[in-house]
């Protein structure tokens, strides 16, 4: 069994998902999937390929992307320029030091990420809340710069994470695992 690569989320993360209905989906092809955070829009990359050692997929290819999905991704672009801007507006008002770099607002509507460079204070937590109570869904606040520079923890990238297919939570590990090189 093969598993299509999949680029998904707005940092670009690659990951090996299986098609639930066996579908051999050709490049470029855009895809409902379900990623280890929730429901997303992702892309194919390659389609499947047999593979010699058995891996585990980093998720699910659900089906072909819709008009009717496209409709519901210019609601939720909407959205997420919406919740910038009221996420940089709650800083402001708060005087809390954090740069805010983009937001991403997952297909299912059941996450809300927040991206900043550097450290987030503490002082933004309460920040959280109030957007979470806004649009009524999990806000997560993330620091992409260590994921860019570090990967997504002790270990990714290593030898021994990629043995194991890639620690699955970072474009970095995903990536060296799927082409079979070392960083």
């Amino acid at each position: 069994m093969g598993y299509h690569l999949v680029r998904y989320s707005l940092l670009g993360h690659v990951g090996r998902f299986a098609s639930v209905d066996a579908t051999r989906y050709p490049r470029q092809t855009r895809v409902i999937v379900r990623s280890p955070r929730g429901l997303e829009i992702g892309q194919i990359l390659a389609p499947p390929e047999p593979t010699e050692r058995i891996l585990e997929p980093e998720g699910q290819i659900l089906r072909r992307v819709t008009v009717e999905d496209d409709l519901l991704v210019a609601r939720l672009e909407k959205n997420r320029h919406e919740a910038f801007a009221a996420c940089s507006d709650l800083l402001a008002a708060e005087a809390v030091p954090a740069v805010l770099v983009d937001v991403e607002h997952l297909f299912d509507g059941q996450g809300l990420f927040f991206y900043f460079l550097g450290e987030v204070p503490n002082s933004a937590r309460g920040i959280i809340e109030r957007l979470t109570e806004t649009y009524e869904t999990k806000v997560e606040f993330r620091k992409f710069t260590e994921t860019l520079t570090e990967g997504c923890g002790p270990g990714c990238g290593t030898e021994e994470a990629m043995g194991q297919g890639g620690c699955a939570s970072c474009t970095s590990c995903a990536v060296a695992s799927a082409c079979g090189t070392k960083r």
